[in-house]
């Protein structure tokens, strides 16, 4: 289990998060919903350890996520970017296999074991990317790395994701193909996962709990049916929204109303 107590995150005068508390257990896909600034990629950081929390802490299994070494968190917690900044060319499979590199017991090239290989090339299955392993990171377009940095990140078998915008430059078809990935790993191996989106539909349709901050406050948390109403929508994005029901799934469906001008 990982929980955010009572964190606030400042850069210097500016408190990007305010006293937010936030607990993701096994099986829970959260998604952090909010405009641009809202404090939603800092609190993710905080989550991994990426930076601290000017004030309250980052519990993980019992324990202060700081006692916890950069290896033990990497076996522990799996992190989803916006997109890989690589400074060397490598291919997919070295990539994928990078996200093995924290149960290595040798800290040498070539510690791959035959597991971490049979577990590389399942997780390229899933992604669709087996046919990319031998290309180069920076051949990919930008669906396609995504694809392989959510790839890397399943490889590591960790019990949680946190994903920061996992399906940009992604399009319609493998939006819903990656987050129906997690919410199986999830589900299938109870893991956790957290998810920062601008796409509140995916966060309805996928995600089990949703959180709603606005200016670096919780405004609202709980199923996406509670949180995800015209009133609290408008309060977060400033702007007005019609909520209805998917006429498949049944989720909340949210869609902007504009006013047109004549």
């Amino acid at each position: 289990m990982l929980e955010a107590k009572n964190v606030s995150i400042n850069y210097g005068k500016r408190r990007a998060v305010v006293d937010v508390s936030l607990r993701v257990s096994p099986g829970d896909l959260t998604a952090i919903v909010g405009a641009n600034g809202a404090g939603k990629s800092s609190l993710l950081r905080a989550l991994n350890g990426t930076i601290r929390p000017s004030a309250g802490e980052i519990v993980l299994d019992g324990k202060l996520l700081s006692s916890f070494s950069r290896r033990a968190v990497g076996r522990r917690i799996a992190v989803v970017t916006q997109e890989a900044l690589l400074a060397f060319p490598v291919s997919v499979l070295e990539y994928v296999l990078g996200g093995r590199y924290a149960w290595s017991g040798s800290g040498t090239w070539g510690w791959e074991s035959e597991r971490d290989l049979e577990i590389a090339a399942r997780v390229l299955r899933q992604t669709e990317l087996e046919n990319f392993s031998a290309r180069l990171m920076n051949e990919l377009s930008g669906g396609e790395r995504q694809r392989a940095v959510l790839a890397r990140a399943l490889a590591t078998e960790a019990g949680i994701l946190l994903l920061d915008e996992p399906t940009a430059n992604l399009d319609l078809a493998h939006q819903a193909s990656m987050l129906q990935l997690v919410r199986a790993h999830c589900d299938e191996r109870g893991a956790a996962g957290v998810i920062v989106t601008h796409d509140i539909n995916l966060a309805a349709e996928f995600a089990n709990n949703v959180v709603l901050l606005k200016g670096g406050h919780l405004i609202a948390a709980g199923k996406p049916r509670e949180v995800l109403t015209e009133e609290l929508l408008s309060e977060v994005l400033e702007i007005k929204v019609l909520v209805d029901a998917h006429p498949l799934s049944g989720a909340p469906r949210i869609t902007p109303a504009h006013e047109l001008r004549r």
